[in-house]
């Protein structure tokens, strides 16, 4: 399969910024691909970055460990090529950012502590094209098992309401329900239990209907300007409307439910989409129907300046994937975990564009 034309080859000089960058810290979430791929490979995206191209580059960075960023950068310029990634709208590409959010929870119900974070059930089946019934939304990739056959899963609303409260599905409770959509809508979440411990949820199913943001609900309804529409600026209306909270959350049907994971460090993210831990400011989520996960990328996003205060200009590690994030010159950054994170993630939204590092093995047997 050739490289799709989506890709323009270039040169590291071409890079705004190659040489600044901290390349070694690229590499060490690099690593963490490299040591998972033999495990089970990643599937190759159909824009034809073949996932058995990496295999001398996952090789050499399983057995080197790069003294400096001089050496790292080195690895990268000679293993890979360079290509820019052609948006969809012929124009620059977008990236917006994800994070881990942390919260108080405790494992039991109490006075303060309402809101629970569900398991996923047992009557949520996996649904397909062999098992969906005629007539169901071709969307849903989740459905309940009943007698009579699959049918569409309860949504938020219904779940909110008590239908699934029967079931003892509660991994730990949460003081605020703001706090708990947020938690959905990342994925993941580092709990400060009330017993002391420090613990993990992580992704395991959704309801399956489609998402709906807060921000776009509130847009359309004039709440907030579109242009204006931030993490920050939901939670703030949420808090000036308390009495709306439910009326808007509900028109956002998709329900997520979540399995414990263990903190094993704390300096690093959950285990995402590409079964590694996230690494804060190196790991990209992107559109895995059409990138493979490992692909280094190279962003550069001259007016996002949330991370550090200086342009984004930053070598990333495709290790995740979204919903939402879809084309070939899109991106979701990971910032990191914690309230500090979120004030980065909720905040960008920036025209970028992204290079694609080619093995460079793949280019030379295949061209671009």
């Amino acid at each position: 399969m050739p490289l799709s034309s989506t890709f323009i080859q270039k040169s590291f000089g071409d890079l705004p910024g190659w040489d600044e960058d901290d390349h070694l810290a690229a590499f060490a979430a690099f690593r963490r691909s490299a040591f998972h791929a033999p495990t089970k490979p990643y599937r190759t995206g159909s824009l034809g970055v073949a996932f058995d191209g990496f295999a001398e580059a996952y090789a050499e960075a399983r057995t080197v460990s790069p003294a400096n960023r001089s050496e790292a950068r080195s690895f990268f310029e000679r293993r890979f090529v360079p290509m820019l990634v052609a948006a969809d709208n012929g124009g620059a590409g977008l990236v917006t950012g994800f994070y881990e959010p942390e919260a108080e929870a405790s494992p039991i119900r109490t006075e303060r502590f309402t809101v629970p974070l569900l398991s996923r059930p047992a009557d949520l089946i996996d649904i397909d094209d062999k098992n969906r019934p005629g007539g169901m939304d071709p969307y849903l990739a989740f459905a309940r098992d009943t007698p009579a056959g699959p049918v569409e899963y309860f949504d938020r609303g219904e779940i909110e309401r008590g239908a699934l409260s029967d079931r003892k599905l509660e991994i730990a409770w949460l003081a605020d329900k703001v706090d708990a959509f947020f938690i959905h809508v990342q994925g993941a979440a580092r709990l400060k239990m009330t017993d002391g411990r420090l613990c993990r949820v992580t992704y395991a199913a959704k309801s399956g209907q489609r998402f709906t943001g807060p921000g776009r609900i509130l847009s359309e309804l004039g709440e907030i300007p579109l242009a204006k529409v931030t993490m920050q600026s939901i939670r703030a209306w949420f808090k000036a409307h308390p009495d709306r909270v439910d009326e808007i959350l509900w028109r956002n049907r998709s329900y997520i439910f979540f399995r414990e994971a263990p903190v094993e460090d704390t300096a690093l993210g959950p285990i995402a989409a590409a079964k590694v831990p996230l690494t804060p400011g190196r790991s990209v989520a992107v559109d895995r129907l059409l990138h493979t996960f490992g692909t280094p990328f190279y962003i550069d996003a001259p007016t996002l300046t949330a991370f550090d205060r200086k342009p984004f200009r930053r070598l990333m590690i495709a290790q995740d994937t979204g919903s939402a994030i879809t084309g070939p010159a899109r991106g979701d950054l990971f910032a990191g975990s914690g309230d500090a994170a979120g004030e980065i993630a909720g905040v960008v939204r920036d025209a970028a564009d992204f290079y694609a590092l080619v093995p460079r093995g793949l280019v030379d047997r295949r061209g671009a």
